[in-house]
Parts: C-alpha cells; structure tokens; sequence
C-alpha cells in the first residue's frame, strides 16, 4: 500500500511540475505565446486557412504538439469568407509552423 501512495505522490508531483512555465496576465494565461518545446511566439509561426461549413475563414497553426484557430476578421469585425477553399478544406502550410523563421520567403 506503501509503495503506491509513494507511486500516486510522485505522479501528483510530475503532474504539478509541468504547470510551473505557465505564463499570465491580469486577465488570466497568456494565449499568445506557443508553449511547445520550441518556445516561439505565435508571429513566428506560419499560418494556414480552414473554411468552416460556413465557408469563412478561419487562421489555423499547428506545430506538432499544440494548435490554434482564430476567426479570420476585417478592419471592422467581420468574418472574412473568400472563398479560397472548398467549405472543411485547408490552405497552406499550417502544419510546418513551428519551423518558420522570421525573414524566409512564404
């Protein structure tokens, strides 16, 4: 019985220990910073589109351990809906945005 409280302990703590980079503001945690094993901030990752059933866009970004989508919005708010891709479809190379660097050519 011992030896799995010490077992249950040390996952507890293993656990704990992975919130500890935790980044955030006074609003709670900081959603614009990547915290995968790259550490990059989200402007230095490349950014794919996904049409929703809808057919507007959406920026979609994964890198492999995390992912992000955000509506794609004009100056005054609005859903942008260009009919870049089929409704469910997306364009780009989302899925290499961790390896982006800043100043490479798109």
């Amino acid at each position: 019985m011992n030896t799995l409280k010490i077992g249950l302990a040390l996952v507890a703590i293993t656990a704990l220990a992975a919130c500890e980079d935790a980044q955030f503001t006074k609003n709670g945690p900081d959603k614009t910073v990547d915290r995968g094993i790259d550490r990059k901030h989200l402007s230095q990752l490349e950014a794919g589109i996904w049409v929703d059933p809808n057919g507007c866009d959406h920026w979609i970004i994964d890198d492999g351990v995390e992912g992000y989508l955000s509506a794609r919005l004009d100056k005054y708010g609005k859903p942008v809906c260009s009919g870049v891709a089929p409704p469910t479809q997306t364009v780009g190379d989302f899925k290499k945005g961790s390896t982006r660097i800043i100043g490479d050519p798109i």
